[in-house]
């Protein structure tokens, strides 16, 4: 939770043994990323970027390391929603037309090549998308799944915008991660 409300602090006091904990991360779900590939290679800075469109709060942090798994956690209104949702959808179609796009750019992927798959470009993806909106729907009363359609197109122009910019400008990190998706479509297609 410290985490997801950045500049929260949250601190649990045991009485009867005298000890205590306490929570407070600065960077919010972009040290959240930082945190869950603390032990792992990344290939690029966290991208982050937070952005208030139609009254809907979009905060979302990408990193991509060498791993093959993919960690990612979609949260609305600092609800863990495991089950994902629109805003999650958003962000996994944003990360994987932005890759395609860049990859086209770049001469990276030949015009006869076919575009990365949305499997190719979450292979070693970790993120944290979690938005904030005045009327969620939720699935179910569990409160796992997101479904307000309009969160999708925002949050897909949200991440769409700042990966793409974070790739044009960064084109190391840029090649590393088409690199990434490459070896990820190679495997597959063997």
């Amino acid at each position: 939770m410290s985490f997801v409300t950045r500049g929260v602090t949250i601190k649990f006091v045991d009485e009867r043994s005298d000890r205590e904990m306490t929570f407070y991360f600065e960077g919010g779900i972009k040290s959240f990323v930082r945190y869950l590939n603390r032990n792992r290679d990344v290939l690029h800075p966290v991208v982050y970027v937070e952005k208030e469109v139609d009254n809907i709060t979009v905060d979302a942090a990408i990193q991509y390391t060498d791993a093959y798994a993919e960690s990612v956690y979609a949260f609305a209104n600092t609800i863990n929603t495991i089950d994902g949702g629109t805003h999650l959808t958003g962000l996994r179609s944003a990360v994987t037309r932005t890759i395609n796009d860049y990859a086209r750019r770049s001469g990276l992927l030949k015009d006869s090549d076919p575009n990365f798959t949305g499997d190719d470009t979450r292979e070693g993806l970790t993120a944290i998308i979690s938005v904030k909106l005045t009327e969620p729907q939720f699935e179910s009363q569990t409160k796992v799944k997101l479904m307000n359609p309009e969160v999708q197109t925002i949050a897909q122009q949200v991440v769409g915008e700042a990966f793409s910019s974070f790739m044009e400008e960064n084109p190391a990190a840029g090649k590393a991660i088409v690199q990434k998706c490459l070896t990820s479509a190679r495997a597959r297609d063997a």
